[in-house]
Formats: C-alpha cells, sequence, structure tokens
C-alpha cells in the first residue's frame, strides 16, 4: 500500500502546478476575452492572447519611465496605508518578484554546515546583509536559503559566517532538481560532463 501512495504524492508533485498555472491563464484569457467581446465590434480566435502580451509589454515599458514609476509608488504607498490589503499585496508582490526573480536567487549553490556542524546541507547564497544583521557580526556574514527537499517554497534563511561555506560549481538547473527530487538527482559540474 506504501506504493499507492507514493505515486499519489509523486502524481500530486507534477499535476498541482500544471493544474493551478493553466487555470490562472485560462481565467486571465477568458475574462480578456469577456471583455474584447463587450467592447470590441471585432472578434478572431487568438484576440485574448494578442491583447494580454501587448498589455504586460505596454505595462512593463511604461513602467520603467519617470512618470509610471511615481504613479505606481503613489498607488503602492496607497495601499500601504489599508492594513489587511498592505499585508495580501505586499506578500503576493514579494512572492512574485521572487518567482521571477529566482533564476537570479537561487543561481549561487553551496553547502552549509546544516542542521549542525558535521553535516552538509545544499543552500543557495542570498543577496548581501541588509545593515541592520551586518553590523552585529564582527566578520562577515551571508544570509542562505536551505530549500525544504520536494519543495522549493518552504525552508530555512540561515546567517552563518562566510568561512563555514564551501561554494559548489554546479548549474543551478541540477543543484534545484537536486532538492526537488530529495538527492535522487545528484548536482553536475558547470562543465556539464559531470
Amino acid at each position: 500500500m506504501k506504493w499507492v501512495s507514493k505515486y499519489f504524492v509523486n502524481g500530486l508533485i507534477v499535476i498541482v502546478p500544471i493544474a493551478i498555472t493553466a487555470f490562472v491563464i485560462i481565467n486571465i484569457f477568458a475574462v480578456t476575452e469577456r471583455l474584447l467581446g463587450q467592447y470590441l465590434p471585432i472578434h478572431f480566435p487568438g484576440l485574448a492572447l494578442i491583447v494580454v502580451l501587448f498589455f504586460i509589454v505596454l505595462v512593463g515599458w511604461l513602467s520603467s519611465y519617470w512618470l509610471l514609476k511615481k504613479i505606481i509608488g503613489y498607488g503602492e504607498r496607497l495601499v500601504g496605508s489599508i492594513p489587511v490589503i498592505k499585508f495580501i499585496y505586499n506578500s503576493v508582490k514579494q512572492l512574485s518578484t521572487a518567482v521571477f526573480e529566482s533564476q537570479k536567487l537561487l543561481n549561487n549553490a553551496v553547502l552549509v554546515p546544516y542542521p549542525h556542524p558535521g553535516v552538509k546541507a545544499l543552500g543557495f547564497v542570498m543577496p548581501e546583509l541588509s545593515a541592520p544583521l551586518a553590523d552585529k557580526f564582527t566578520e562577515k556574514h551571508v544570509c542562505v536559503f536551505v530549500p525544504m527537499s520536494l519543495n522549493l517554497t518552504s525552508g530555512f534563511n540561515i546567517i552563518l559566517p562566510i568561512r563555514d561555506i564551501i561554494p559548489l560549481d554546479v548549474t543551478s538547473e541540477s543543484a534545484l532538481q537536486y532538492v526537488i527530487t530529495a538527492g535522487a538527482v545528484m548536482p553536475r559540474g558547470n562543465d556539464s560532463t559531470n
């Protein structure tokens, strides 16, 4: 019976991210199709896709200009003054930023002594410590994210001396595969021959 539960969990790991992604994309396009059908006299298959892609590029382009940056900043300050909405907005924004910048964030794979000395865990060096944290140490420390196996969305941020870190010359993709597969797929070197 153990193999059934194992395969059930493995199936969920594969299906859930695909289902959530498909659900979000389908709903975005359905809402766009509905709005376009109400306000545009023309309609053809694929119009929603073109409009959504155009809108994303337009917002990205406009957000790089001074005036829109000011407007966005003002809107974020306004949202930040509403207690419950502030929490929701900031959480979603931080999560989406982490997801879209994860390739940059999870680039630097290292080994760290975790959860106790003598044991090594694979982690990823995070951005440099802020002054309020860095000022508390007499030597240089870094923050390392140690993800939990099978689930990159949870783990532990640990702060440790830079001397305790062992840098790894592995591809970030293979380091992530190592974590996601609970060690079933070992990290490969940057030269891709390992």
